[in-house]
């Protein structure tokens, strides 16, 4: 392999680095390793969510940034709860995230052969021993953080009788729980992982990869040091629930020989306030349903599951603003909470000059210009995007009837209000300034009918200057555009009395979502693709729902409303 010198990039001082790096540069400089690779190893029981991603772009981050290699590797040591449904799940998941591992997909049964040999390995060295103990007397012995451990009354079993055992425990002969391997290290530690941990145990379940070949399967914490040794990778990065795993990593990989050991080093989680990640919590959401599968846009995960395509994707959030995302909350030793508003901010930036900004009208409301000419209609030319240029522009239907927002008429407004009132004049966008002249209710008082007149000298583009107006609003041609279902997302949890109510529950929001049947877009708009994501003008981000979108009928989900309070700390924007 070329000089890793090379291909890792110039430090500098004015370069920052996360405490990871500064970890990786001093094992470059000391010749602890020659290059760097990293792996992401998710157990195939279950869907992906956003911290998962965090795990994902940081390995993958970490490899590209070093000139080095990304594994994906599947964990697959416990067959009672691991599918192939979830495998090929996180598969397409780590590829959209654009976390690019080559022909490097691994998973943890293509080893249990070595781990078995390497089981073999502590027995005859005298650093495990078949237990008879059941479970619960194991957990029994250990004691617990203020009590040393007992050792079991198996502990000094010959090498030879455990080794005659253990093949046993292969060939078949033990019911499920009936023996267990163990390490034999240290019963008075202080760290509870090290006393004596289980490495094996007997479970007679067929496994999605190696069928009925065994029937006794490698514990985590005994597999997936095995598992970073045999593939090479230099540094295990994972998360703070796993740093009191770390001695017994270490234990592993010395103990079962490795010339060069990989080394573990640990990160805090990613949390967002307010929001559901448990998959405990989450099960039971979709299970009394207040969300409609693990694929509701409420939700954060990220998973390609089925025929769905899980939450975060669906409601139109992109690899690239997850991507920033995680770079923004940082790598850190602590853990701490992100707001939810960051990850709202990302996507904005990521789409605001890249999608086009069309018309939608949520809550319609009929606006007749009674003298424009009648039967008339015209096309007028609309900008795509006044921030990108290159997108281009359209030609949209105009004409006498036409559908506004709801919000853009009020009989009698307040101070400051620059939209449509009796008497005021507004511009409609990209057309003409219309002044309203009169409005039609039902028997509730609920307006029906705007009826306004329009200045034809003040065609947007004409250069007009006679006079100017204060608002502008958007519209729709009430003859072309099409009748569409436009969901509005908000936060699962009620932010203002936080997650969890007195009884452990989950404080729901029960304005979560809102769901408008009969909002109206642009003609265009009704060829839109699964995930293909705009601005709707004044109205937010939208994408097209990846569900229960048809063709020719898409549904529209809410990204993320246009403006926000947020902003970046100084020396963070770009």
């Amino acid at each position: 392999m070329a000089d890793t010198e090379e291909k890792r990039p110039a430090e500098s001082a004015a370069e920052s680095r996360n405490f990871i790096e500064q970890e990786i540069d001093r094992d470059l400089r000391e010749g602890r390793y020659h290059e760097v690779k990293t792996r992401f190893p998710p157990e195939p029981n279950g869907y992906l969510h956003i911290g998962h991603a965090k795990s994902i772009l940081l390995n993958y981050g970490i490899a590209e940034k070093y000139g080095g290699s990304f594994n994906l590797r599947f964990d697959d040591t416990n067959p009672t709860k691991e599918k192939t449904e979830f495998v090929d799940s996180i598969r397409r998941d780590v590829e959209w995230l654009g976390a690019d591992f080559g022909d490097r997909l691994f998973f943890a049964s293509d080893y249990f052969d070595i781990m078995y040999e390497k089981a073999l390995l502590l027995i005859r060295k005298g650093k495990a021993f078949v237990d008879e103990l059941s479970a619960e007397e194991i957990r029994e012995y250990r004691g617990d953080l203020h009590h040393p451990g007992r050792e079991s009354p198996f502990r000094d079993r010959p090498a030879e009788e455990s080794l005659r055992l253990f093949e046993a425990m292969r060939d078949g002969s033990f019911r499920d729980g009936e023996r267990t391997l163990r390490a034999r290290i240290d019963m008075a530690s202080s760290n509870i992982n090290m006393r004596d941990p289980v490495l094996y145990r007997v479970a007679h379940k067929s496994h999605h990869n190696t069928g009925d070949k065994w029937c006794i399967y490698p514990m985590y914490d005994f597999a997936h040091p095995i598992e970073d040794a045999v593939e090479g990778i230099t540094h295990s990065l994972c998360t703070l629930e796993f740093e009191d795993h770390r001695p017994l990593y270490d234990w592993v990989v010395r103990e079962c020989e490795f010339a060069e050991p990989p080394r573990q080093i640990e990160f805090a989680k990613l949390y967002l306030t307010n929001v559901v990640t448990g998959k405990r919590y989450i099960k039971k959401l979709v299970e009394d349903g207040v969300v409609d599968g693990w694929d509701d846009p409420r939700l954060v995960t990220i998973a390609a599951h089925a025929l769905n395509i899980a939450a975060l994707r669906r409601r139109g959030y992109t690899p690239e603003s997850l991507k920033r995302f995680i770079e923004l909350s940082g790598i850190s030793k602590a853990n701490s909470s992100c707001d939810f508003s960051l990850l709202e901010y990302c996507i904005r930036e990521d789409l605001k000059e890249k999608r086009p900004r069309l018309m939608a009208v949520l809550d319609p409301v009929k606006l007749v210009i009674d003298n424009y000419p009648k039967g008339q209609s015209e096309l007028l030319t609309i900008p795509n995007n006044l921030e990108n240029e290159a997108l281009g522009s359209r030609e949209l239907s105009f004409s006498g009837e036409l559908w506004i927002e709801r919000e853009d008429f009020m009989i009698e407004p307040p101070k400051k209000y620059k939209r449509l009132y009796p008497g005021n004049e507004v511009r409609l966008m990209g057309a003409y300034f219309v002044r309203c002249t009169g409005y039609e209710t039902d028997a509730s008082g609920k307006v029906t009918l705007i009826h306004a007149s329009y200045d034809p000298k003040t065609k947007s583009g004409s250069g007009f200057e006679g006079r100017k107006v204060k608002g502008t609003i958007h519209w729709l041609d009430a003859k072309s555009a099409e009748r569409a279902e436009v969901r509005l997302y908000e936060q699962l949890i009620d932010e203002e009395k936080g997650k969890l109510n007195e009884d452990g529950s989950l404080n729901f929001n029960r304005n979560s979502l809102t769901v408008l049947k009969d909002s109206y877009v642009e003609p265009a708009l009704k060829r839109a693709k699964p995930c293909e994501s705009f601005q709707f003008v004044r109205n937010g981000y939208f994408c097209a729902d990846c569900r229960d979108s048809s063709e020719g009928n898409p549904v529209f989900n809410r990204i993320v409303s246009l403006k926000s309070s947020f902003r970046l700390p100084k020396g963070e924007e770009r």
